[in-house]
């Protein structure tokens, strides 16, 4: 790291070095300081795809530090109705469709740069950090990452969106790789007095066959002067989703001396899947908030601004599997030895069978309903600028965000199937094995005790994650009037506490009821939920269409209860907060961020650039929940899992982060950037404060598999070196080459660690077991990413164009794992048209596979994966348009992988989804 420090101090001396050589070449006075304000990003409305294409560009070209622009269309048009869609097309940028390991669901709502994970990628809305919230339990109580869940932010909210891929002392710390600026409108940027601005349509989703409304509206108004205006905008947006898919949940291996390779001595040690299952995921989501904003002009030198947004998501959701259970069948190798004429390739038993054998059980079904899941986030914050003298001007920010990620109720019954059945399976690598629960009638419950009965009923409950962050800053510059290359000073304060917690986790078990009133201990008389009399009555089936673009032979016309059903199922419970508390799930992290910063702006005839060191101090204090004896003084013994208690860990880090850019025009046509930067983020907020997750094993005498966290892991720092040369060669066109290396030290990987924990289930009933369980923590690496860039953007004539950008990324760390989120190649190609009256795009967007993370002890990859999107849009006045989106249009697979590609994890499929609105504006 001592090597990569002083080529980055290299990189800035030679930076100041030519600037200096620059001033003494060229000593004409610099421009007065009302031309040297940062240009305004929402000061000009522009309409269509030539105009934002040259916006975006000029915005681009204008700018000293590495940036990619995009700008909206039109009031509320962004070029797709996804805007972390949009950002996909920006060389560099990739998008995923999951936060953890919980597949894709149907929109992508994730972001991140230059082959990293999306947790070093920072997410702003006007400069300032958002808190956020997931609807996705996984994402609340597994894996929580620092990045922004794109699908609270409706593309109608955006004017444009800044890609900072370069660092300046002035940007607020948090984006390790890079930053998203999102940028909202300003009230006194509008051109008339009085305006209405909104769109109302409907989206048809083709998987699910809904139809559900999608309406915005925005208002503006200021007065005569303009110095006084408010803007107030409102969005409701509901759409269905469904999602086929086959999970194969982890790989075990057959133990070395185990019966099974005693048996078959060539199996030893090799792996097999966990569970291999057809899984149906249906949600309906509606998406409801605004903003409104109001700026205020009192006097020539002084500009104030208040801003308030809130975005909410109900976002009920079912998820049922039907699953062969490999590990109840096998059992680590005290199980049943499949038939012969098994196959094993690259130490995985890829095919196999298994005779029936009315004693064992070979399969397994969950059906899990999250009524009432729901996401949210709002911010309030008030700003100004003030111009003390003609040379000084301060400005001042400060504001609150909140978000909510909320499960309050989980119902679920997981059901014994393939009683005796026998079963078997065959996989195909990276897509949709084969497999079988053998004379099991899937389509039908059949009789209970005989065909299936009751296992479990589990489930978190109370779910309210809480994310929340307050800051303030105040910044200056002077502008100095005098011969020297240097322009200005920027200099400024920042503060900002930022709380992330989960104080409950309510983990559900079964009980009874005596008198309809829910009494665990099940007294003589009571009604039991493993009573078959208590089972829920009559079913459903599965779409006949399920999962029909998979191909393989597998279960698909499988029977399930309805979400009410399950609802009334669930009366017997056990839900009681205090004696359910499930400790190891809650946590609390509280991190206190102060900065100061000192930026000089230099400039001369042909160049630009800026150096400056930004100072942050972080104060962690991190709450874990840990198991302990009775006998320890701090002990909380009201909780069925054990006794507990809290552990506070406490640690301040001081960090020195500096920063240098220089633009340079070569010509008028052709521009050098040279960058250099250290920057920095935190840890995520699961590999911080230690929420521990855990899924029991199968077998008694088995391992479970869990994750963990890691309260001491200091924060993340990049040290990045950029290069990129730019060729303006026309109007509306760009060739540009570019390279980049980011090296960073405390680099969170994951590892693998063994801990008992206190289990209660069907395997092991109150008051249950200590079990051993194999759990992925978080741990201090080293990483580095390499790659480059090369885009291309043009026109042909005056109504058409084109642009295609490729990104290679190659991503190492010191362990000799692959890197979160590295995808080596990504590309993008796109035509467009445009006239006076109709427009039309074609997009196609390409990402290399990547490392996903650890998910039940095993690897966990995404598959490459392709998109076809197009728009299209008919001008039939100057105040009225008819748009269509469609998405998803080569209908992708979303596939997963293990270790290798011979052991396939996951494959799912959402379908396309078309979006017709009316645009209108008055």
């Amino acid at each position: 790291m001592k090597v990569r420090k002083s080529v980055l101090s290299a990189s800035i001396v030679m930076a100041l070095g030519f600037a200096a050589n620059a001033a003494a070449q060229d000593t004409a006075a610099p421009a007065p300081p009302a031309t040297q304000e940062a240009k305004d990003l929402d000061a000009v409305i522009v309409k269509g795809i030539r105009g934002a294409i040259a916006e975006s560009l000029e915005t681009k070209r204008d700018e000293v530090s590495r940036v990619e622009v995009i700008t909206s269309e039109d009031i509320g048009k962004m070029p797709d109705k996804n805007v972390a869609d949009s950002l996909s097309r920006v060389p560099g940028v990739t998008i995923s469709a999951a936060s953890a390991n919980e597949g894709a669901f149907d929109e992508n709502d994730r972001v991140s740069m230059r082959g990293t994970s999306p947790s070093l990628t920072q997410t702003l809305i006007d400069g300032h950090n958002v808190a956020s919230g997931d609807w996705f339990v996984l994402n609340q109580t597994g894996t929580v990452g620092r990045s922004v869940s794109y699908s609270l932010l409706p593309a109608e909210l955006v004017d444009s969106v800044v890609v900072r891929k370069s660092s300046e002392a002035k940007l607020v710390e948090g984006g390790a790789t890079g930053s998203v600026d999102i940028i909202t409108r300003n009230p006194l940027n509008f051109d008339t007095g009085f305006s209405v601005f909104g769109s109302v349509g409907v989206v048809y989703a083709e998987q699910p066959d809904e139809i559900d409304p999608q309406i915005s509206v925005l208002g503006n108004w200021k007065n005569d002067d303009g110095s006084f205006g408010v803007t107030v905008q409102a969005f409701s947006e509901k759409r269905h989703l469904r999602r086929d898919g086959q999970e194969l949940l982890g790989y075990e291996q057959i133990a070395e001396g185990s019966a099974i390779a005693t048996s078959n001595p060539d199996l030893a040690g090799v792996f097999y899947p966990v569970l291999i299952g057809s899984a149906l995921f249906e949600q309906e989501r509606e998406r409801k908030g605004g903003m409104i904003s109001a700026q205020w002009k009192p006097t020539d030198t002084v500009e104030l601004e208040a801003n308030y947004f809130r975005s909410d998501m109900d976002a009920d959701n079912y998820n049922r599997n039907y699953m062969l259970w490999g590990s109840r069948i096998l059992g680590q190798g005290s199980g049943q030895a499949p038939d012969p004429g098994y196959v094993v390739r690259d130490n995985t038993l890829v095919q196999a069978n298994f005779t029936a054998d009315p004693t064992r059980q070979y399969g397994i079904y969950d059906e899990i309903s999250r009524p009432g899941a729901e996401s949210s986030t709002e911010f309030f914050s008030v700003g100004g600028k003030w111009d003390a003298t003609e040379s000084l001007r301060f400005s001042a920010q400060a504001g609150t965000s909140e978000g909510h990620g909320k499960t309050p109720t989980q119902d679920v019954a997981e059901w014994d199937t393939g009683l005796g059945t026998g079963g078997g399976y065959l996989l195909h690598g990276v897509g949709a094995a084969d497999w079988n629960l053998g004379s099991a009638n899937t389509s039908v419950p059949g009789t209970p005790l005989v065909d299936y009965k009751l296992d479990w009923i589990f489930g978190f409950q109370d779910i309210d994650v809480v994310d929340e962050e307050d800051w303030g800053q105040i910044d200056g510059q002077w502008f100095l009037d005098n011969a020297s290359p240097l322009d200005s000073i920027e200099f400024g304060v920042r503060d900002a506490k930022h709380k992330r917690n989960l104080d409950q986790v309510t983990a559900q078990g079964p009980a009874c009821l005596v008198n309809g009133q829910v009494d665990p201990s099940c007294p003589p008389g009571s009604q039991s939920p493993f009573d078959p009399a208590n089972f829920p009555q009559g079913f459903q089936n599965y779409p006949s269409d399920f999962a029909d673009g998979f191909g393989g032979n597998f279960p698909r016309n499988i029977w399930f209860h309805s979400m009410e059903q399950l609802a009334e199922f669930n009366r017997f419970t056990n839900r009681d907060p205090q004696a359910r508390f499930f400790f190891p799930g809650a946590y609390g992290l509280e991190e206190r961020n102060s900065a100061g910063y000192m930026q000089l702006n230099f400039s001369g005839e042909q160049w630009n650039g800026n150096f400056g060191v930004r100072y942050v101090q972080t104060k962690e204090e991190v709450t874990n929940y840990v198991n302990t004896t009775a006998a320890d003084p701090a002990a909380i013994t009201t909780s069925l899992f054990g006794p507990y208690k809290t552990v506070l860990t406490t640690n301040t880090y001081r960090t020195f982060l500096p920063s240098a850019n220089l633009k340079v025009d070569l010509t008028d046509e052709l521009v050098l950037r040279l960058a250099a930067s250290e920057t920095m983020t935190l840890p995520d907020f699961s590999a911080l404060a230690g929420s521990v997750s855990l899924l029991p094993p199968a077998t008694l005498g088995g391992v479970g598999s869990g994750t963990g966290g890691n309260p001491n892991l200091k924060p993340i720092l990049s040290t990045n070196l950029d290069a990129t040369v730019e060729w303006y060669y026309a109007e509306r066109s760009l060739f540009s080459v570019g390279a980049f290396s980011m090296d960073i030290d405390n680099y969170v990987a994951l590892d693998r660690v063994r801990q008992e924990f206190l289990t209660i289930d069907s395997l092991h009933p109150a008051p249950g077991a200590f079990v051993p369980y194999d759990l992925v923590v978080p741990v201090s690496s080293h990483a580095e990413v390499n790659g480059f860039e090369v885009a291309w953007e043009g026109t042909f004539g005056e109504y058409f164009g084109a642009f295609a950008n490729y990104t290679y990324a190659r991503g190492n760390t010191d362990d000799g794992q692959p890197m979160l989120g590295t995808s080596e190649n990504t590309y993008n190609v796109g035509v467009w048209f445009e006239n006076e009256m109709f427009n039309a795009r074609l997009n196609y967007n390409y990402r290399d596979k990547f490392f996903s993370g650890l998910d039940r002890a095993s690897a966990f990859w995404q598959d490459d994966i392709d998109n076809v999107s197009a728009s299209f849009g008919w001008k039939i006045s100057d105040n009225y348009a008819l748009t269509l989106d469609a998405m998803n249009l080569n209908n992708p697979k979303t596939k997963y992988f293990a270790e290798t590609e011979t052991r396939p994890r996951s494959i799912y499929e959402n379908g396309r989804q078309y979006y017709l609105n009316f645009r209108f504006n008055f």
